[in-house]
Formats: structure tokens, C-alpha cells, sequence
């Protein structure tokens, strides 16, 4: 009996009669060497994977890092911008303060003006009369009213100061017809008048002139007329023209006629001719000064206050500004602005926006009281100008310390 060696697989293949070659069967060595590299190639992959997905951990916590920087940067430009807003806030509402102290300032102005020329109390007769007649009854309406409470226009009230202050003129002698004046050169100009050499009853005076236009288009023009000559009439100083007589006939005819003198205050100090930064003649002593014109400055607007440039609401405290400039400049003896160079447009400009006063005297230890009262005088807030009686005390006082 032939017994049939080999692998069971061996058998197989001879029972079933085939031919075909059987695979060898892989050795354990390749085996186990191919079970190494898998092993080893899905570590690598491991590895990687972990790599990758570090990397998109570090890039997400990168945008989130700029995110935030983005957001906290437009934090804090926005808590600047709102700081801005709020210092601009700060800034108008001192503004907006100051308009209105201004504004009560000229109402209790304007109500003091309607009180002394009779309108305030007018002004309240008319409502209470109103308010009786709203509280009759209905068939009493076609009643006339009470002929005893006339309603007084303004250009009625305008008259009757002109007519009281044409009786005054007439009656102390300074009323004047405009034929007895014989008008000669034009000596200085205003924004509101022109000034002329005259002659008059055979003497030399300044006649000013106003212009027919300020009565046309200023209802209050005549008012204004009559209480500047009520001022004139009463006003008695050696340092202040005397007033010699006015023509009291409005638009055309309404001047005023001074004495006249050969020198003003600006060819006193600064001497005749244009204007000029270095002086050609010693500064005069002011205790021998004469009285002075001094209404013939040329270009008002050097003495003009800040809410006059800015054409807000005043009152006298404008004038109080505008003395304060000529008292610098009697002072120092130079022209207000004269170191600057600017034009009258820059002036105005800078002088509205508080940024610009003429330049003060050297202190030398005698006009430090001086300087600080000028310094007063031009405040930029017209509440913290002093009154004119006040000016005149301090300057009293300072002329005894003297």
C-alpha cells in the first residue's frame, strides 16, 4: 500500500485531480514583518492626524486672539470718541451758559429802558384792559372803549421824546437851524456819522452828522437821538467836548455841533499822518492833555467788544470794553494791534473768539493796579466788566496814590 505524503492542502489538490499550483503559504518572519510596517505606518498616521489637528487648535485660538484685540480696540476708540463728545458737551453747555447770562443781561436791559420810557407800565395798563374787557359780557361788546386808555405807538413815543427834548433845547439856548451852519471839511467818519468842521455864529465847531439812513432803518433811531443829547446837555467836563447846540430835525437834519478843537486824541499820542509802529515824537504827559475828541478814532472796529463783532445781545458793558482799549492805549502810546501786523478782518476774527487783546504796558512796579484794572475792562465776559462808577473810583484812587 503506497501511502500519499504531504499537506492535507497537498491532498486536496491530488484528490480532486487539479493541477493548479497551490500559493505557499507566507512565513511567519513576513508575517510578522508586515504586521511591523502596518503597525508602524498607522502610528505615523496617528501622529499626524494629532499634528493637524494641533495646528487648527493653534490657528482657531490665533483668530480668536485677533478677535478679541479687534474688539477691544473699537472699545476703546469708541470710549475716546464718547470722551470727545462728552468735552465738546462740556464745552457748549459754558457756551450755551454764557449766551443766556448775556441774554438776561440785555432782556433786564431792555425792561429797564421800557420801564423808564413809560412802555412797561403801558404795556401792563393794555393787558389788564384786555383782560376786563374778555370778562364782559357778550351785548357790552360794541361798547367803545375807554377813550382815557389810548394804545401809544412807538413812532408816537419817539416824537414825544423829540418833543421834550427840543422844548429843553429851546428853552436853554442849544437849539440850532441848520441854516446857521455853514459846513466846511469832512474831519472824521463813524459807522453811524460823519463828522465836519463848521462854522457857526462866526465860531469854528464839529458838527456830526448823522446819517439820514440810521433814522430810516433804526426804528429806535430818534429815541437814541434824543437820549444822547439829553446826556450831552447835562454833561460838564474838561475832558469831554462841551456841547454847543444840535439841529433837532431827523432823517435829514439831525446833528450834533460841539466845540472844536485843532487836535484829536489819536494825532496827540501818535502825531499826525498815517499810522506807524515807531513814534516821531515823545509820548505828551497826560496831566497837561486837553479836552479831546474822541470820537475820531478811524477804524471802530479796534474798539470793539467781542459780542459786538459777534453781533450778540449788549449794553453798556460794550463801552466799557471799548475804554478799556483807549485806556491801554493812552498808556502805552502805541496803537492798539500795532505789534501784530494782522488787518482789520483778523482783528475782528480773533478778537470775537477771545484770542486776541492789544499788547499791555511793562510792569515797572508803578501800573501793575492799571494793567490789572485794563485787564478788567476788555473781560471777555461782559458780566465781569466793572461799571463805569467803579472805573471812575479806581481811578481816582490811583490818581492819589500818584
Amino acid at each position: 500500500m503506497i501511502v500519499n505524503a504531504g499537506t492535507p492542502q497537498q491532498k486536496k489538490a491530488q484528490l480532486f485531480g487539479g493541477s493548479r499550483k497551490s500559493s505557499p503559504a507566507p512565513s511567519p518572519a513576513v508575517h510578522g514583518k508586515q504586521t511591523s510596517a502596518a503597525r508602524s505606518q498607522g502610528c505615523c498616521r496617528s501622529i499626524n492626524d494629532f499634528m493637524s489637528m494641533g495646528s487648527i487648535v493653534s490657528t482657531n485660538q490665533q483668530k480668536q486672539r485677533h478677535h478679541h484685540h479687534q474688539s477691544t480696540s473699537k472699545l476703546e476708540q469708541q470710549v475716546e470718541d464718547l470722551k470727545l463728545e462728552v468735552e465738546k458737551q462740556k464745552e457748549l453747555r459754558i457756551m450755551y451758559r454764557k449766551r443766556v447770562e448775556r441774554t438776561q443781561d440785555y432782556l433786564k436791559y431792555c425792561l429797564h429802558i421800557a420801564q423808564e420810557n413809560g412802555f412797561l407800565e403801558l404795556m401792563i395798563n393794555n393787558k389788564e384792559d384786555q383782560h376786563h374787557q374778555s370778562l364782559l359780557p357778550s351785548n357790552l361788546d360794541n361798547i367803545n372803549p375807554n377813550p382815557q386808555l389810548p394804545i401809544r405807538s412807538p413812532s408816537l413815543k419817539r416824537n414825544s421824546d423829540l418833543t421834550v427834548t427840543i422844548d429843553q433845547a429851546k428853552l436853554n439856548g442849544w437849539y440850532i437851524n441848520p441854516n446857521e451852519i455853514e459846513l466846511q471839511e469832512k474831519i472824521g467818519q463813524g459807522s453811524t456819522a460823519e463828522i465836519y468842521r463848521g462854522i457857526w455864529r462866526g465860531l469854528d465847531v464839529a458838527v456830526k452828522c448823522i446819517n439820514p439812513e440810521f433814522f430810516r432803518t433804526n426804528e429806535s433811531g430818534v429815541t437814541f437821538f434824543a437820549q444822547e443829547l439829553d446826556t450831552l446837555c447835562r454833561q460838564r467836563h474838561r475832558f469831554v467836548l462841551q456841547l454847543m447846540g444840535a439841529c433837532l430835525e431827523p432823517p435829514d437834519h439831525g446833528w450834533v455841533v460841539t466845540e472844536f478843537l485843532s487836535t484829536t486824541l489819536k494825532e496827540w499820542l501818535h502825531g499826525p499822518g498815517s499810522r506807524r509802529k515807531q513814534r516821531t515824537v515823545p509820548l505828551p504827559p497826560f496831566p497837561e492833555s486837553k479836552p479831546l475828541p474822541w470820537y475820531f478814532f478811524p477804524g471802530t472796529y479796534v474798539y470793539m467788544a467781542p459780542e459786538v463783532i459777534r453781533s450778540e445781545p449788549y449794553n453798556e458793558k460794550c463801552d466799557v470794553y471799548s475804554f478799556g482799549i483807549i485806556l491801554n492805549e493812552l498808556i502805552t502810546g502805541d496803537h492798539p494791534y500795532i505789534e501784530t501786523d494782522y488787518g482789520p478782518t483778523r482783528i475782528a476774527v480773533e478778537v470775537g473768539e477771545g484770542t486776541l487783546r492789544p499788547a499791555l504796558p511793562e510792569d515797572d512796579g508803578q501800573v501793575k493796579e492799571l494793567i490789572d484794572l485794563v485787564r478788567r475792562l476788555w473781560d471777555g465776559d461782559a458780566s465781569a466788566r466793572p461799571s463805569f462808577s467803579f472805573i471812575t473810583s479806581a481811578l481816582r484812587n490811583l490818581q492819589n496814590k500818584i
